[in-house]
């Protein structure tokens, strides 16, 4: 009979022990918690967990910044409820437009155009709610952020009393003026590194420029200023912002530049990067990524033996494997670059392997990627490579001109002017919407002379806008502003009469510069886009060849 028995309970078998009486009341309670959930919702409050700028410095290359949230949000209350402006002394606080794209809980913020220079921003979201909370949604904790973008600054060489031939810094938002370079050195040419904290200038010695020794070197010294970019990524598969071409009206001020250097920490010497012994060094230019200098060289020994030299970091310089040529000019990819050859322009990688041969006799000579035999210069190139401003020059003796073309990388020409005297300069706008240009015209008169003037040219509608009449000047030099609402200038005198002249400064025609004035045009646009004229600043500064900072 023990073997028909009635079994015990399964539960005094298996959940009769304290452990599992334990664990089964685990189970429940979290199952319950679970439906709670589910019936309920989650009562907490969304927010923003992460901002890509906050309390971050900007500069023209950071063009969109990422919000992140803690769950998915309702589009539509983000976008209405979201505000970005500057923040204006003494004046209403300017929004910044911008293109809005979603990926999951991350929004990306594209601004349309770069944003003001020497300002602070604050960014304020309130009101907006989630996607999926019940009724109309939970509301979002308010979010308060601030960033500020770089300094408005500039660079000069100067040229009355102290300041003749040295390198100077002049920050305009916080009015101080700072000599970068030391009293025996006469700068010639310089450029700024893309994070703006350094300059690659070439400077001669001030003894060899009073004896007329052509002797420069090429050296790198420290601005002082603090301007590492964020290199914000708009490339993120998952968020891929649009990229804005309208431009922002207003600038900031441009007066007071008496500041001095008090109170200001003093910088380390200039480093010499590229001495003169053996070769002399007649131009350079300076990658966009700040890794490569190009140099145009030619042996003491044998002036035959002359060309463009490379030189990076912790390398030793060496020749570029191409033909002799004239002007040259690196392309923002900084892996490329446009040189001047015979009857046209060729297009040369830089991608030089590190050992190369010591002699130029030795080189072999490398084929041009590609050669645009119309154009005997290249002037500039936009932002982003995809355009260039280059000039052709007309083989017609009776009446020579030459005409500024507009080509693109899709193998598109556009001639965009025509003139009797020179294009000195073009350069474009942050957006590459507009081409801001220094052209001459050839005056009906007995003698030579050529009257500049500043122009724009609206790159989508062809439109031209002449912007200013100049002083009638060879020695002339602008310089756009990385965020595109200003161009600087100077007015330069000059004479070849050496008992006249003031300083051993010379022009590019080579003539004595006896003194120099800076001004300041501000760029603005209506409301339809189209250029606002307005009239120059005249900044009490003594100096020539102006750059902005980046």
């Amino acid at each position: 009979m023990d073997r028909f028995r009635r079994p015990a309970p399964l539960l005094n078998q298996s959940w009769g022990q304290p452990l599992d009486r334990v664990s089964l009341l685990v189970m429940l309670t979290l199952s319950i918690a679970i439906v709670a959930f589910l019936v309920l919702g989650d009562r907490t409050a969304p927010r923003v967990r992460d901002f890509s700028w906050q309390d971050q410095q900007i500069g023209a290359e950071d063009r969109a910044f990422i919000l992140t949230f803690n769950r998915p949000m309702d589009h539509d209350s983000v976008e209405a409820n979201l505000q970005l402006h500057a923040l204006v002394p003494n004046s209403d606080s300017r929004p910044i437009p911008g293109k809005i794209s979603w990926a999951g809980q991350r929004m990306a913020y594209t601004l349309e155009n770069p944003a003001p220079y020497g300002y602070e921003f604050e960014l304020i979201l309130e009101q907006a709610r989630d996607r999926f909370s019940r009724s109309d949604g939970a509301i979002i904790d308010p979010f308060f952020a601030r960033f500020r973008s770089r300094d408005r600054a500039f660079l000069y060489i100067g040229v009355d009393g102290e300041d003749e031939g040295h390198l100077i810094l002049y920050n305009l938002t916080r009015k101080q003026k700072r000599v970068l370079t030391p009293k025996d050195l006469v700068v010639q040419d310089y450029e700024s590194y893309p994070d703006g904290d350094r300059v690659l200038f070439s400077a001669t010695s001030r003894t060899a420029q009073r004896q007329g020794i052509l002797d420069q070197k090429l050296y790198v010294v420290s601005t002082g200023l603090d301007n590492a970019s964020l290199a914000t990524s708009t490339s993120d598969p998952a968020i891929a912002p649009d990229n804005g071409a309208n431009a922002t009206n207003g600038t900031n001020a441009t007066n007071g530049a008496n500041a001095t250097n008090d109170d200001i920490a003093p910088l380390p010497p200039p480093t010499l990067l590229l001495d003169s012994r053996d070769y002399q060094n007649l131009s350079f230019d300076l990658s966009p990524d700040g890794q490569t200098i190009v140099v145009n060289r030619v042996n003491r020994q044998d002036p035959t033996d002359f060309g463009l030299w490379v030189l990076r970091p912790e390398q030793t310089p060496t020749p570029l494997e191409t033909e002799p040529g004239g002007d040259f000019l690196i392309a923002p990819d900084s892996q490329t670059i446009a040189h001047l050859q015979g009857e046209g322009l060729a297009l040369l990688p830089l991608d030089t392997p590190a050992q190369r041969p010591a002699n130029r006799d030795d080189l072999t000579t490398m084929e041009p990627m590609d050669f645009l035999p119309r154009y005997g210069m290249v002037l500039n190139f936009s932002a982003d490579g995809a355009k260039a401003a280059m000039v052709q020059f007309s083989s017609e003796q009776n009446q020579p001109k030459r005409s500024l073309f507009l080509v693109t990388n899709r193998g598109t020409e556009e001639e965009l002017l025509v003139t009797s005297g020179s294009i000195l300069d073009a350069q474009f706008d942050p957006t590459g919407r507009f081409l801001y240009c220094l052209v001459t015209q050839l005056q009906a008169s007995e003698i030579y002379i050529e009257q500049p003037y500043l122009i724009a040219i609206n790159l989508e509608t062809n439109e031209r806008t002449d912007l200013l009449l100049l002083p009638q000047q060879q020695n002339i030099h602008m310089a756009v502003a990385p965020d595109g609402l200003g161009i600087l200038f100077d007015q330069i005198r000059s004479t070849v009469d050496p008992s006249e002249a003031t300083t051993l400064l010379r022009g590019d025609d080579g003539s004595l510069i006896t003194s120099s004035q800076l001004w300041f045009f501000p760029i603005s646009h209506d409301q339809h886009g189209k250029l606002v004229l307005a009239k120059p600043d005249n900044l009490p500064i003594s100096g020539f060849s102006p750059q902005w900072v980046p």
